[in-house]
Formats: C-alpha cells, sequence, structure tokens
C-alpha cells in the first residue's frame, strides 16, 4: 500500500514497453489530456455553486440556532450520527458509480463531472493542486435543492410546525454539510504536509476520512473502499461484497465492463 499514492498500482494489463513509457502523475499523458479539458464554462458553473450554496447554509444555519432547544438534543444527535452515515454511503455510491461506468465521452456529464474521476485514478494528487472552488463546486450544485427547500420551510412555516420539524430538518442539514464538504474531506486524504491541526485530530479519530484508510482505494483497479467522507461503511461494505455484487448485476444485465473508460485512460502513453 506504501506506493499507492505514486501510481494507480501494478495490476495494470501494460505490456514492458508500454510500462517503461508510463508515468504516472501529473506528467502522464492521459492524466495532462483529462486535465486540459477543464472549461472556464465549467469554472464558472462551480462559481456560481459555491456562492449560492454557502449562502443558504449560513441561513438555515441561522434559522437552526434559533429554534434550538435542549429537548432536542437527543434526537439531534442521532441525527448527526445518521446524516454522517448517510452521506458516507451516498459518498461511496456516487464514487462507485462515477469510477466504474461511464465514459468521459458522454454528453455534458463525461466531461463535466466523470473527467475528474479518471484524471484522479492517473494523478491521485491532482486534487491537491485543485482551489477551494474546483474542488467542492460540484458537491456545492447537489446540495443546492435541499438547501433551497430547507430555506423555502424557515420562510413559509409556522413556528409550531418547525418545532415540530426540528430534529428532521438538523439530520438533512448534517447530511447536506457532510455530503458539500465531502471533497474537501477526500482533498485532505490525499494531502500530506500542511494540513491545519484540527484537520489531521478528525482523520485520526476516524470522523472524517483518514488517509491511509483511503490508499486502500488507490491500488489499481480501483475496485472497494468507495466511501470517501468519513469511511466507516468501507469495510461492512467490502466484507458483503457490496460493490462486485452491484457489478456483477449491471454486467450481467446490459454486458457492459466494469471500468473499461477508466482503464482506457491509465494506459494512454503518448
Amino acid at each position: 500500500m506504501a506506493g499507492a499514492e505514486n501510481g494507480p498500482g501494478q495490476q495494470l494489463e501494460l505490456d514492458e514497453d508500454e510500462a517503461s513509457c508510463c508515468r504516472w502523475g501529473a506528467q502522464h499523458a492521459g492524466a495532462r489530456e483529462l486535465a486540459a479539458l477543464y472549461s472556464p464554462g465549467k469554472r464558472l458553473q462551480e462559481w456560481c455553486s459555491v456562492i449560492l450554496c454557502f449562502s443558504l447554509i449560513a441561513h438555515n444555519l441561522v434559522h437552526l440556532l434559533l429554534l434550538a432547544r435542549w429537548e432536542h438534543t437527543p434526537l439531534v444527535i442521532v441525527g448527526v450520527v445518521a446524516g454522517a452515515l448517510i452521506a458516507d454511503f451516498l459518498s461511496g455510491l456516487v464514487h462507485w458509480g462515477a469510477d466504474t461506468w461511464g465514459s468521459v465521452e458522454l454528453p455534458i456529464v463525461g466531461k463535466a463531472f466523470i473527467r475528474p474521476f479518471r484524471e484522479h485514478h492517473i494523478d491521485p494528487t491532482a486534487i491537491t493542486r485543485h482551489d477551494f472552488i474546483e474542488t467542492n463546486g460540484d458537491n456545492c450544485l447537489v446540495t443546492l435543492l435541499p438547501l433551497l427547500n430547507m430555506a423555502y420551510k424557515f420562510r413559509t412555516h409556522s413556528p409550531e410546525a418547525l418545532e415540530q420539524l426540528y430534529p428532521w430538518e438538523c439530520f438533512v442539514f448534517c447530511l447536506i454539510i457532510f455530503g458539500t464538504f465531502t471533497n474537501q474531506i477526500h482533498k485532505w486524504s490525499h494531502t500530506y504536509f500542511g494540513l491545519p491541526r484540527w484537520v489531521t485530530l478528525l482523520q485520526d479519530w476516524h470522523v472524517i476520512l483518514p488517509r491511509k484508510h483511503h490508499r486502500i482505494h488507490h491500488v489499481s483497479p480501483h475496485e472497494t473502499y468507495f466511501c470517501i467522507t468519513t469511511g466507516w461503511l468501507n469495510y461492512p461494505l467490502e466484507k458483503i461484497g457490496f460493490w462486485r455484487r452491484l457489478e456483477d448485476l449491471i454486467q450481467g444485465l446490459t454486458g457492459e465492463k466494469p471500468r473499461a473508460d477508466d482503464m482506457k485512460w491509465a494506459q494512454k502513453i503518448k
């Protein structure tokens, strides 16, 4: 596992001439080509998503704090843990889906959303060179709808109704927060120098995805440990063969081979 950060691993089926030409990381031919597909239009979408998302987070957090009551504490704690668990599972589901299926050539979603996953396996440290906007823009876009729905409730519901809904809204807000920051947490799991002490403590306590834990995923062919928010579900899902069973089912129904597009980019040598 020690070298997993430097390259996709030892299991790619390249001949000796190809293997000698490959350089995993930013200089890999596939990595350079994928990085070049990051467009100004994509950058604009990310900026808009981040600004709207964090404005809504601040708005909703203020309302939740104003509505807080001590008697809510037990249900809020349950909601926080449940939100973290569900966010971890959803991060794994999205990560697995984008890693395993689809192609960069797909209209709209290919270059915008699948491209970063292909780049990440060839150049795992590319994410550490992305700024805050590029790192978090897509997740901010995904969480806009539930944040808008929550803000609408705060503006239209009576105080009595909000009192009844409070534990549920805390659960939803926690789920949104973990979901919004999943890519930032993922970036931290690839950052080995200069992290704030509070981040490394959260990693050491396994509140968020630990660095050593995530390195398991970066051994080729990247077919396990997909959950990247807290990583709590990786071991139990691996023990029951959850992802492999899903892949077998989809391959049996469609005939599509898992990670075929991922391997195509990894094998580019020019």
